[in-house]
C-alpha cells in the first residue's frame, strides 16, 4: 500500500512539476508556412483550418500558431522563415511543397515538418511528413506476406519521384522478381507494357496451339477450339502480383494497358500506391480489384465530416496531416519538458493522430498505413 502511494504521489509531482513549467513559459510558437495566395491558395486555406481545428482540440492557450504566407516560392518562404525566426520560432509546420526546402539549412537550431513525401535530399533539419513511399512500401510487403505473393512485377514510371520509389524497395526489404521503368507517353506506354508481359509471345502460344488442335484426332477438338477462340493469349506472364507505382489518370492507363494485353486483376493481384480513396476508382470495373495502402479510412471520414460541419467544405488531404502534426508537437514537447532540441525528433516514439500511428525515430516519421482494395463502389478494408 506504502508503495502504491509513493507512486502515486510521485506522478502527481512530475505532472505538477510540468504544469509549472509551462505557466511559467512564453507561449508555444509554431510557425505555419503554406500557400495562402496564388495557385494552390485553396491547399493553405484547408491546411491552417485543419491546424485551428489542432489546436482548438487541445485547448491549451499557450500553443500560438503564426502563419505565413509562401506563394508556393522557394525565395517568399526563406524570406517569411527569416521573420520568424527572428521572432524566436523554432519549430515550423510546412513547408508543403519539396520545392521551397532549400536553404532551409541555414536555420540550423529549428526544425520543419514538411507536409512533403519526398525524404531524400532534404535539409537535416527537415522531417518530411507525409505518406512517403517506405511507408507504403512497408505495408505493400505485409500485404504480399498475407497473400503469399513472391513474383511481384513493379511498375516505376520514369518521374521525379522514381528515385523516392528505388530507396523505399531497398529500405522495406519487400520481395521483388523484376522492376521496369515505364514511359509516360501513351504512344510508348502499351508497347513496353506488351514486352513485359510477353504478350507477343503469349499471342503466338495461343495460335500455335488453335492450329495444333485443328490438325489433331482428339475427339473434343471443336469444342477445345470454342474455347481457344475465345481468348487472347494463353501462357503465365511469370508474375502473381503487379505493383504500379504511380496515380490518377495514369495509373488508369497502366491498368487499360495490362488489360489490352490480357492482364487481368482477377487472375493477377494489382497493387497501386496511396489513392487517398479516390473514388474516380469506382468507375474502372475492368480493373478492379486493385489494392493500396493508405491512412484509416474510418478516421479520414470522420475527419471529412467534422471539416464539413465547422467549415461547410471539404478539406484537402494534405490538410489532414497538419492537423495531426499540431498533436504530434505537442505531445513531444510534453515529453521534453516543453523544450525544443535536436532531442524532440531523435529519440524512438509512437504517436496515434487520425491519420494513424506515427513513428518517430532519428528525425524521420514513418506511417503504419492500413489496406484497401478497391471493388464495385466500394474501398474493403484488408488490414
Amino acid at each position: 500500500m506504502k508503495v502504491i502511494i509513493k507512486y502515486f504521489f510521485n506522478v502527481i509531482f512530475i505532472f505538477l512539476l510540468n504544469i509549472s513549467y509551462v505557466c511559467a513559459n512564453e507561449n508555444i510558437k509554431i510557425g505555419l508556412l503554406a500557400p495562402f495566395t496564388g495557385e494552390y491558395a485553396d491547399i493553405g486555406k484547408s491546411i491552417i483550418q485543419s491546424t485551428r481545428m489542432g489546436v482548438n482540440k487541445i485547448d491549451d492557450s499557450k500553443i500560438l500558431i503564426l502563419p505565413r504566407d509562401t506563394k508556393s516560392d522557394p525565395q517568399e518562404t526563406l524570406n517569411r522563415v527569416e521573420e520568424l525566426y527572428a521572432e524566436g520560432v523554432r519549430i515550423f509546420i510546412g513547408p508543403v511543397f519539396n520545392k521551397n526546402l532549400k536553404g532551409l539549412s541555414k536555420f540550423e537550431d529549428a526544425i520543419f515538418l514538411s507536409l512533403t513525401n519526398k525524404i531524400l535530399n532534404n535539409p537535416n533539419n527537415v522531417i518530411s511528413a507525409g505518406i512517403n513511399a517506405k511507408s507504403q512500401f512497408d505495408a505493400i510487403k505485409k500485404f504480399q506476406e498475407i497473400n503469399e505473393l513472391k513474383e511481384t512485377l513493379v511498375l516505376i514510371p520514369k518521374k521525379d519521384y522514381k528515385e523516392e520509389i528505388e530507396e523505399a524497395i531497398i529500405k522495406s526489404k519487400i520481395k521483388t522478381k523484376k522492376v521496369f521503368y515505364y514511359d509516360i507517353d501513351p504512344t510508348k506506354l502499351t508497347k513496353q507494357i506488351e514486352k513485359i508481359t510477353r504478350y507477343k509471345i503469349r499471342k503466338k502460344t495461343l495460335k500455335d496451339e488453335i492450329k495444333r488442335v485443328k490438325n489433331s484426332d482428339d475427339p473434343n477438338k471443336e469444342k477445345k477450339l470454342e474455347i481457344l477462340n475465345k481468348k487472347d493469349t494463353i501462357g503465365k506472364i511469370g508474375y502473381d502480383s503487379i505493383i504500379i507505382a504511380d496515380f490518377n489518370e495514369s495509373l488508369k492507363s497502366v491498368a487499360t494497358s495490362l488489360l489490352y494485353t490480357d492482364v487481368s486483376p482477377k487472375k493477377i493481384t494489382f497493387i497501386s500506391l496511396n489513392q487517398w480513396f479516390d473514388e474516380t476508382l469506382f468507375k474502372e470495373t475492368t480493373s478492379q480489384p486493385i489494392s493500396f495502402p493508405s491512412i484509416n479510412k474510418k478516421n479520414y471520414d470522420n475527419f471529412r465530416r467534422d471539416y464539413n460541419k465547422t467549415f461547410n467544405e471539404y478539406p484537402n488531404q494534405l490538410s489532414m496531416l497538419s492537423y495531426d502534426l499540431v498533436g504530434l508537437i505537442y505531445y513531444l514537447l510534453l515529453q521534453n519538458n516543453f523544450e525544443i532540441d535536436n532531442k524532440l525528433f531523435s529519440k524512438k516514439n509512437k504517436f496515434k493522430g487520425v491519420s494513424g500511428i506515427f513513428e518517430i525515430n532519428n528525425k524521420k516519421i514513418n506511417h503504419l498505413l492500413n489496406f484497401y482494395k478497391v471493388e464495385g463502389d466500394k474501398f474493403i478494408e484488408i488490414f
